[in-house]
């Protein structure tokens, strides 16, 4: 690793949480999710893709801070192919781990101020693996502050971070003459949400993130990378409190994605716009807590 101390950062951070009893969780939700569109997109791909996506996403509390993590299982159809194939779409695994560890309750103090009620000190990780060609293998550390708003009800966090990213390209030369690269070190701000409301009888809530991410210098060949957003959202509706009477068990609803700049990428060599680097996709999606 040649900027070794983004994870030095990470294990410090991660290194203040506490031992037990104060990791005991005082409160957590575990679910199960699926959503689909036929709009997704891959860099270099003029193609529109259908993908199926299954999650498991684990969220808990505990009497300093919070976890987060989430496991996508992404397949795709057969125009974004695994490697040697024609017919068969690729697999993708994707997994995100977030802890926030709260500065107000570790020093025991009012640290709001506006309308932040609180200040944490965010690290994790994003590690994936596919089956194309390209064969990535993304590995993120991030850290950093998050600054957690006063809302009525549900969440609102803005988390501004380091990041530094290393990955591989398994296509040669030319399209990458170095199959692992140590991409740049990068600023990202993330906005995520989740906000209950009710519509009459029917309890709704909108959920979804914001992100940005910096420039992270000069990709595989060479060619630097721009800047990049992703936004993914969804209005979901509590169809398991309608008709079972349980409440936050089954939710259904409607969503969308949009992605400029994909992974960072904007232009080839020849100085062209790549093909597949913005998504606009309207998608479904289920979620099952448990």
């Amino acid at each position: 690793m040649k900027h070794p101390h983004c994870a030095v950062l990470v294990c410090t951070a991660l290194a203040a949480i506490p031992a037990t009893p104060a990791l005991a969780a005082t409160w957590s939700d575990t679910f199960l999710a699926y959503r689909y569109s036929s709009a997704y997109t891959e860099p270099m791909n003029p193609r529109d893709i259908e993908k199926h996506i299954l999650s498991l996403t684990h969220v808990s509390g505990y009497s300093l801070g919070q976890n987060f993590f989430n496991l996508d299982i992404l397949q795709s159809d057969r125009h974004d192919p695994s490697n040697g194939s024609k017919n068969n779409g690729a697999t993708e695994f994707y997994a995100t781990y977030r802890h926030q560890l709260s500065l107000g309750k570790t020093l025991d103090k009012d640290v709001s101020f506006g309308p932040v009620k609180d200040v944490a000190i965010t690290a994790g990780f994003d590690l994936n693996t596919k089956n194309t060609a390209f064969a990535p293998r993304k590995r993120l550390l991030v850290v950093g502050p998050t600054f957690k708003f006063d809302v009525p009800k549900g969440f609102v966090d803005l988390s501004l971070l380091y990041g530094k990213e290393w990955n591989h390209c398994g296509l040669g030369s030319p399209a990458c003459p170095d199959s692992k690269i140590s991409f740049a070190p990068q600023f990202m701000a993330s906005l995520t949400w989740n906000l209950p409301f009710d519509a009459g009888a029917v309890p709704l809530k909108f959920q979804g993130f914001a992100n940005y991410n910096g420039p992270k210098g000069k990709d595989y060949a060479g060619i630097s990378t721009k800047s990049e957003v992703l936004v993914r959202t969804s209005l979901m509706a509590d169809v398991g409190k309608l008709a079972f009477d349980k409440k936050n068990t089954l939710w259904v609803g409607i969503g969308y994605e949009y992605w400029h700049n994909k992974f960072g990428n904007r232009y080839m060599a020849n100085g062209n716009v790549k093909p597949g680097i913005k998504t606009s996709a309207p998608t479904v999606q289920v979620e099952w807590h448990f």
